[in-house]
């Protein structure tokens, strides 16, 4: 993997890979990480420090992959912070590939009027010492080593769903993160700041509904072409010259330079779980926030290739996962046709409709009779979910209070994503132990 000079003063790579080793001195082999030779073998991480943020300090950011989903992240932070919601300014931002880079610092300098300064290498970014936080928005299959390596030199870190690509990475960075419990790690999946979820939860809390029983949801949409074509090629990408592609391969190990995979990754399976990491967390993290039934302990998955044929991802995903405290979730997905489920919770007394804004109970019919009365909570609309999911998370480092979208849920996130797609492609289902994060196929 190369990773030519940054284009800022900076601490070098090896300035970083000395900090590096003084951080990881102390590390602790994480011996309950035993569901495979490479989870036995992790040693988490554990950071010198995180910088605290006064409460009139200005919060001083770096953003790592700056694609269409970084880029708009740059956007939005760079607004808010212009409408006076929060003091935070992106100071520095790290991609391979130096067009996009360039894009995104010309966003972020015209937006905020100061030098924002780039790098090739995203460790050169995470060397500096003036930076509270990282937002990282590069593909899967890097999520979780740039998080683990962003945590270890002591940045709170914003993780684009889904939070890695594998169960086995999922796990890494939670024990990482069990080794640095003052570390903010949020990850970035919609819905989980619409206030209807959080009523659900409440309810199903009270014994509103009885005992919960069988939820479901989904996340369905069309195109005529198929999946993700709208991320453009574009045809100035020179590997060599302005994009480092070994460095983008990264963990996965190099392969053929490949303009389509490097703008779509998402339809193909070595680099992405496609709609169920990239779409079904939207809905399923949420859901199960509000469900609080433990962990996933069983998953199957079924589905196809109904029309769009070239993509290796499937464009049709139904799952069926069942969890520890005796609970059945279904979930839907397609980018084949826009129709999906009702998002609805099924209790033995009384259901939990989530469809609009608000939240409704229904009470079962054979309970109307028995004092389970209907209820319904008229939800504020909170306008730009993400922005206020954003803001959630700056709000988090500033006070050091855990966020919602925290690493406990995205690994239990995780281990439906990791144990569908494998269904999905194998005809298996899968099972996992909380106790020992095992996984095993049926």
């Amino acid at each position: 993997m190369t990773h030519p000079t940054n284009r800022a003063q900076a601490p070098t790579r090896r300035d970083f890979l000395a900090q590096t080793a003084a951080v990881t001195g102390a590390a602790a082999v994480i011996s309950s990480l035993s569901g495979t030779p490479a989870q036995a073998a992790f040693k988490a991480p554990r950071a010198a420090g995180f910088t605290p943020v006064g409460p009139e300090e200005v919060i001083r950011m770096g953003v790592i992959g700056t694609g269409g989903m970084g880029t708009a992240h740059c956007d939005s932070i760079c607004k808010l912070a212009a409408g006076g919601h929060e003091k935070v300014q992106i100071v520095a931002l790290a991609d391979v590939c130096d067009p996009r880079v360039e894009n995104a610092r010309s966003v972020c300098e015209q937006a905020q009027g100061i030098k924002v300064d780039t790098y090739r290498d995203y460790r050169q970014l995470l060397a500096r010492k003036d930076i509270h936080c990282v937002l990282i928005a590069s593909p899967e299959h890097w999520h979780a080593d740039q998080a683990i390596d962003a945590i270890a030199a002591g940045k709170d870190v914003y993780l684009e769903k889904p939070m890695t690509l594998n169960l086995d990475d999922a796990l890494r960075l939670r024990a990482t993160c069990r080794n640095n419990p003052e570390a903010i790690l949020q990850v970035g999946t919609q819905y989980m700041q619409l206030p209807k979820y959080h009523e659900a939860r409440k309810m199903i809390a009270q014994g509103a509904i009885g005992k919960p029983v069988f939820s479901q949801t989904s996340y369905c949409r069309n195109s005529e072409k198929g999946e993700w074509l709208y991320y453009a090629i574009d045809p100035a990408w020179e590997p060599g010259k302005n994009l480092d592609w070994d460095a983008w391969c990264g963990p996965l190990g190099k392969a053929p330079w490949n303009p389509e995979i490097y703008a779509r990754w998402r339809r193909y399976k070595k680099y992405s779980t496609g709609i169920i990491g990239d779409l079904l967390v939207h809905v399923m993290t949420p859901l199960m926030m509000a469900l609080d039934q433990g962990w996933p302990v069983r998953v199957t998955a079924g589905g196809g290739h109904y029309i769009d044929k070239a993509m290796e991802n499937h464009d049709q995903v139904n799952i069926t996962v069942e969890f520890e405290k005796e609970h059945t979730m279904i979930v839907a997905g397609s980018t084949c046709n826009e129709v999906g489920l009702e998002t609805l919770i099924r209790g033995h007394k009384g259901n939990i409709y989530l469809n609009a804004r608000h939240c409704e109970m229904r009470p079962e019919r054979i309970f109307v009779d028995k004092g389970v009365e209907p209820a319904k909570v008229e939800c504020p609309d909170i306008g730009n979910d993400q922005d206020v999911h954003r803001l959630a998370w700056l709000k988090s480092v500033r006070t050091r209070q855990q966020p919602l979208a925290n690493v406990e849920l995205g690994t239990q996130i995780m281990v439906v994503v990791d144990l569908a797609a494998r269904s999905m492609w194998d005809g298996h289902a899968y099972t996992f132990d909380p106790k020992t994060l095992k996984a095993t196929r049926v």
